[in-house]
């Protein structure tokens, strides 16, 4: 839910269909608010009500007059009333001779014609008789005699009358029915309009959400090619491409490891050739130089190895993670610091971040005589802190130091450095968990890693 409202609150291509939908919506029922506005004035002079009043009167027509009362009860509504009167009551409310002198007609000459033609023609078959309710009600304030109500009674074939009493709803009801219900269909509207917009979006956020899945992981299973024809494409082609990288990683690394693999060989045969040369120095030497590449064929092996057999993900506590590694590396007189801050969960492959941090520790140490760690947590990711007291890196080669085999120390002594895969594992790994590496050197001395990982 929290991520619906989200999307709205963004530009985001789900706000912009839902933004379309109900602008349209609104100004749709805002015409039609304003097309109605004549007919809400006038319902009870139009077709509506005529066809109403001579709807009752066929069905209580057709009925004995003893169960005319009944009926009359039962359809009767709050705005058109229905009695059955005799033939003197009418006579009584509605004399021929009228003390003011006027005659009986409907508030409207149309009406009657109208109500005549549903009733089954022009011809008088029915006797009809109009008339006002009296005073003090045509007098009473704010009541204009054209919109004071009327009485209709109409005779049936036995000569009674059905009495209608048409009741002109307040003028601010009808605005407030009318409002009531263009609101109830706008929010119904909105809604709909939400869940469709919503769904057309929701392909596209599956897809975004694919992809960075994919560059965090090379084994991220392919989207299923469902939606419209255009997204399907669109899936297909991704999961092309993704199955291509992935064949084309895994291949290029096991490539590396064969090759790696077939020169221990030639190397095995360079060592025993050279414990039979005479000369001391030169044996040593040659020695040491197949010594060296048989560590960096090694750590390449070791590479290859852990790039092709990939670690399953799992909810890990990178604090307890940071705390086991630096409690290990200082039982072994390595000098490491670092004050537990209590569960941080993360996603990850526990023996490969593992790995990655012990790296960029023993490089701190190495190079720096001590590290310091520091765990944070900020709005959607973790960052994890190292510093160290050594020289630190030249700006210019903070980037380089993460390329495969290179070292600051040219000399490629054991002694004084590994063979430069470091660093470049480590960051391998923390961006397969959607994360990086950055260097920086501190203002008082030594260097300062950054690393941050999605919470």
């Amino acid at each position: 839910m929290m991520s619906f409202w989200s999307g709205l609150k963004r530009d985001t291509l789900f706000a912009r269909i839902a933004g379309v939908l109900i602008l349209n919506l609104l100004l749709a029922n805002f015409v039609t608010y304003l097309l109605f506005r004549v007919e809400v004035e006038h319902v009870p002079l139009r077709s509506e009500l005529t066809e109403r009043i001579a709807t009752s009167l066929r069905a209580l027509d057709a009925l004995p007059p003893e169960q005319r009362p009944a009926l009359a009860q039962a359809i009767s509504t709050s705005d058109l009333g229905i009695q059955i009167r005799s033939a003197a009551e009418v006579e009584a409310h509605d004399p021929p001779d009228r003390a003011d002198g006027s005659a009986s007609s409907p508030p409207d000459p149309r009406f009657e014609q109208r109500l005549r033609e549903r009733l089954g023609g022009r011809k008088p078959a029915h006797a009809m008789h109009f008339w006002r309710p009296p005073p003090p009600l045509l007098g009473a304030p704010g009541i204009d005699s054209d919109e004071a109500p009327f009485v209709i009674a109409i005779s049936m074939h036995d000569g009674t009358f059905a009495e209608f009493h048409p009741q002109r709803i307040p003028m601010a009801f009808r605005w407030l029915q009318l409002g009531t219900e263009i609101a109830s269909i706008c929010l119904v509207s909105s809604i709909l309009s939400l869940w469709f917009a919503r769904r057309l979006s929701y392909g596209l956020a599956r897809f975004a959400a694919a992809a960075e899945e994919f560059g965090r992981s090379a084994e991220a299973p392919p989207l299923p090619e469902t939606g419209p024809v255009e997204l399907g494409l669109a899936t297909q082609a991704f999961n092309r491409m993704q199955e291509r990288l992935r064949r084309f990683v895994h291949d290029r690394t096991q490539m590396l490891a064969a090759i790696s693999h077939d020169l221990r060989t030639p190397l095995t045969r360079m060592r025993l050739r050279a414990e039979f040369v005479d000369d001391e120095e030169q044996r040593s030497k040659m020695l040491h130089d197949i010594a060296e590449m048989e560590t960096m064929i090694s750590a390449t092996l070791a590479f290859a190895r852990d790039d092709i057999t990939r670690e399953p993900r799992q909810e890990e506590d990178l604090d307890e993670l940071l705390d086991t590694l630096c409690e290990t590396m200082g039982e072994t007189g390595q000098e490491v610091r670092y004050v537990a801050v209590g569960p941080v969960p993360v996603r990850c492959s526990p023996l490969a971040l593992r790995r990655a941090f012990a790296n960029l520790l023993e490089n701190a140490v190495k190079y720096g005589q001590r590290a310091r760690i520091t765990l944070k947590q900020a709005p959607g990711q973790v960052i994890v802190e190292i510093d160290d007291d050594g020289p630190g890196i030249p700006t210019d080669m903070q980037e380089a130091v993460f390329q495969p085999f290179f070292r600051l120390e040219s000399s490629r002594n054991r002694d004084t450095g590994g063979v430069g895969l470091g660093l470049s594992v480590a960051r391998t790994i923390i961006r397969g968990h959607g994360g990086d590496i950055t260097l920086a050197n501190r203002p008082e001395g030594g260097l300062h890693a950054t690393i941050t990982l999605p919470a």
